[in-house]
């Protein structure tokens, strides 16, 4: 009895060890992913899932031919494929290739009408479509602009505007630039919005300042308060800006600390209005709370973003380390990532970027950069996400199918595969997997159409019946008239002849 329940022991440790994910062909085992994944069903519970991405390396100073980074705060991936890392305290841009393995150069001054010029804790970094640098030297309070080898072009420092505070100190942390050149600048202590600068260097104005809201509770207490009182009071300031990315359209994803944790990015428009969908369950603010060590903690903490092309971008929780990936429509795609001290985890998460199927995160403390390579069941999402972006939703049917079997229960699949069927015009497929994707809204338009699908096509029975049913109740009606005038007066001889009293 005993060798039989060691066997069934071995038995179920041996299977145990054999689950698995598929990475590229590779077998990459659960016990080498140190963080959970996971996903939120529509009752915003966590559901467990496949990871979509795994660890795949990192990246130091010392790995590539240089001193160890120190404190870096930004990176950034050139059209050319290289990638551009503001080492802030050790005052530098370093360089690397597109694989990360090779040190191209290291930009830590330049020559400026013929004299030598440096950076002080350059915090934020971005490579223009058109090649050139710009560097967000931080304590020296200016946007420097560089060519790629590091030649002097142009330097944007100490706006001036009736827009701006008297005494405004401009300190830029981040930089983004759009397909026009035009410069946007997180400059600390900048509540209004994010500073733009065209081309040229001339400062244009804010752009996408964060609405606060006020209720009217608040408002009521605030009017009746006192001058002391009202001292005590929240400020009712915008929030800063954290991070920025651009998509080919210009539009602008800017980050910001949400204290509800509902939405922690903007999609902004030229015009500076937040058009982002929100999907489903109105949230693309990360972890709403999350239970860890017996009590709620709160929100994500989103310190950058990402813009990956086919309207996903992924998001950068520095308070739990984790990544959220949403789609144009605003849906949760998948979560990974944490804080520790194993390979694949972070301590200071500060900037997050793409290369190709890559993701890579800059990490300050480790002072390293850490990749992630995506497993079968991320490359499956992203390549059915992109195809409804471009309208392939035959297609795209077949991809959801195939997630659908490394993740049975997964909505995303299921709403997918309905959607998909909606717009082929099948609507009572479309409901099936609407149902099992709990999407209410796509379910409530499949129903509409294939109701009104069932009466277009039974126009003519309908019509008929409700023909017949009116000439039925037109004879009945004449007929029991005449029935009733019959009684009546059949009642009435029988009681004038005296057989009724």
């Amino acid at each position: 009895m005993k060798k039989h329940k060691l066997l069934r022991k071995a038995a179920a440790f041996l299977f145990a060890a054999a689950v698995s994910i598929s990475f590229y062909g590779e077998t990459v085992y659960a016990e080498e992913q140190p963080y959970d994944t996971y996903n939120y069903d529509y009752r915003g519970n966590i559901v467990l899932t496949p990871a979509a991405y795994v660890p795949s390396g990192s990246v130091t100073g010392l790995s590539v031919g240089t001193t160890n980074f120190k404190e870096p705060q930004d990176l950034c991936v050139a059209p050319d494929g290289l990638v551009y890392v503001a080492d802030t305290q050790n005052n530098r841009i370093v360089v690397l290739s597109e694989d990360m393995t090779q040190l191209v150069r290291i930009i830590d001054s330049f020559d400026r009408n013929g004299e030598a010029d440096g950076f002080n804790q350059p915090y934020g970094v971005c490579v223009s479509e058109s090649g050139y640098l710009y560097v967000a030297d931080s304590m020296n309070k200016r946007v420097v602009i560089l060519t790629p080898e590091g030649g002097f072009v142009n330097i944007i420092d100490n706006p001036r505007s009736e827009i701006l505070e008297e005494g405004f100190d401009f300190i830029p942390i981040k930089v983004t630039v759009d397909y026009a050149d035009r410069a946007y600048v997180i400059s600390k202590n900048a509540f209004e919005g994010i500073l733009v600068f065209e081309s040229d260097g001339s400062f244009t104005g804010y752009f996408g300042t964060i609405d606060v809201k006020i209720t009217l509770w608040e408002k009521f207490w605030r009017k009746i308060a006192t001058k002391e009182e009202r001292s005590k009071q929240q400020l009712y300031i915008p929030t800063e800006f954290t991070g920025m990315d651009v998509d080919s359209g210009g539009f602008i994803y800017a980050t910001n600390i949400d204290s509800d944790g509902v939405q922690a990015v903007r999609r902004l428009n030229p015009q500076g209005k937040d058009v982002i969908q929100k999907g489903e369950n109105e949230n693309v603010g990360g972890d709403l709370r999350v239970y860890t060590y017996g009590k709620y903690s709160g929100p994500s903490e989103i310190t950058d973003v990402v813009y990956r092309g086919k309207g996903i971008y992924s998001l950068l929780d520095r308070k739990r380390g984790r990544i959220f990936t949403y789609d144009k429509e605003g849906n949760l795609l998948y979560i990974f990532g944490g804080l520790g001290t194993q390979e694949g985890t972070f301590t200071t998460p500060v900037a997050i970027e793409v290369i190709g199927d890559q993701l890579i995160v800059l990490d300050a403390y480790y002072g390293a950069i850490l990749k992630f390579g995506e497993t079968e069941y991320g490359s499956l999402i992203n390549e059915a996400v992109g195809l409804r972006y471009d309208g392939d939703e035959t297609k795209a049917i077949e991809i959801w199918q195939k997630v659908l079997k490394l993740d049975e229960n997964n909505e995303l699949a299921n709403s997918g595969i309905g959607k998909a069927y909606l717009t082929a015009g099948d609507n009572k497929t479309a409901m099936k997997y609407l149902e099992l994707g709990m999407n209410r809204k796509y379910y409530s338009v499949a129903w509409k159409r294939y109701r009104n699908e069932i009466l277009t096509e039974n126009m003519n029975t309908i019509m008929t019946v409700i023909l017949v049913l009116i000439a039925v109740m037109i004879v009945y009606r004449k007929f029991l008239k005449r029935l009733i005038k019959e009684k009546r007066a059949q009642k009435k001889g029988l009681k004038e002849g005296g057989l009724i009293r």
